[in-house]
């Protein structure tokens, strides 16, 4: 299996940084016309991405040669001002794929210019949507056999995953959860019955007090967008969902590493 070089753009120094925006679906370019001939090394892509997770999704899609603009450790960042020359690789790419939400996504568009296509990536870790999306970007990059094998790949490791996690369920039963809007899919990893959803805004008295009637056993928060603890007199413990890939744009790692924290949240200490 062909290796993917990573690279991280240099980018000027982060401005306040903020974590709440709202997740849009991206649509795509709508009306993509087909593998596109790529100016990499052996005909493969080019790609630029925004941040680790759109690389993620670009990696299993087959893509090799992936270059991050934002760095992993920041993964929101509304404030992030881009100069012309931070995103100097930008201007090279065969692709550029970004996500809608970001605020700079319109400075990435004029740094692209008029040879790199530009790509909206639907940013979902539920693992249907984030299948299609990659099986998408691979009809875009000449890449469908690699976007299918990641598929087998990730349709397998939800699978075990879910199995583990449904043996670990304390007395055996479904445990109830409260999930961060953007968080779902890991209770739909670990077979868990949501009983509510909050954010991406902070929780109000009233909906603390709803949620809080609920009486879940978990709450899954979203470490990208966390308010601190969101229902602190409600003994439900607090789990810590990461959304973004690592550095190594692994993908599968975002659920395994989920998977690990739920089993922990289950375990006899919780």
């Amino acid at each position: 299996m062909a290796r993917t070089r990573v690279r991280t753009a240099r980018i000027a120094p982060l401005l306040a940084l903020t974590t709440a925006l709202p997740l849009l679906a991206g649509c795509g370019s709508g009306d993509d016309p087909g593998p596109k001939t790529a100016k990499g090394a052996g005909g493969k892509p080019v790609v630029v991405v925004t941040t680790t997770w759109e690389g993620a999704f670009a990696k299993a899609a087959g893509a090799e040669d992936v270059t991050v603009i934002v760095p992993q450790s920041v993964h929101h960042a509304p404030d992030y001002d881009p100069k012309p020359s931070d995103l100097a690789a930008v201007a090279k790419a065969d692709f550029v794929l970004y996500a809608p939400f970001e605020p700079y996504a319109a400075k990435i568009k004029e740094a692209a210019g008029s040879k790199a296509r530009l790509v909206e990536v639907n940013l979902d870790n539920d693992p249907v949507k984030a299948a299609a999306e990659v099986t998408r970007l691979g009809g875009l990059f000449g890449t469908k056999d690699a976007a299918a094998r990641f598929k087998t790949r990730l349709d397998a490791e939800v699978a075990d995953l879910n199995g583990e996690l449904r043996s670990a369920w304390p007395g055996g039963k479904s445990p109830s959860v409260v999930s961060q809007v953007f968080t779902g899919w890991a209770a739909g990893l670990a077979g868990a019955t949501t009983v509510g959803t909050y954010g991406p805004e902070p929780v109000t008295p009233a909906q603390l007090a709803e949620l809080s009637a609920k009486k879940p056993a978990f709450v899954l928060d979203n470490a990208h967008m966390s308010t601190g603890t969101v229902l602190p007199d409600a003994g439900a413990k607090q789990v810590r969902i990461v959304n973004y890939p690592g550095e190594d744009l692994d993908l599968l790692a975002v659920y395994r590493n989920a998977a690990a924290e739920l089993r922990k949240a289950m375990g006899p200490a919780a």
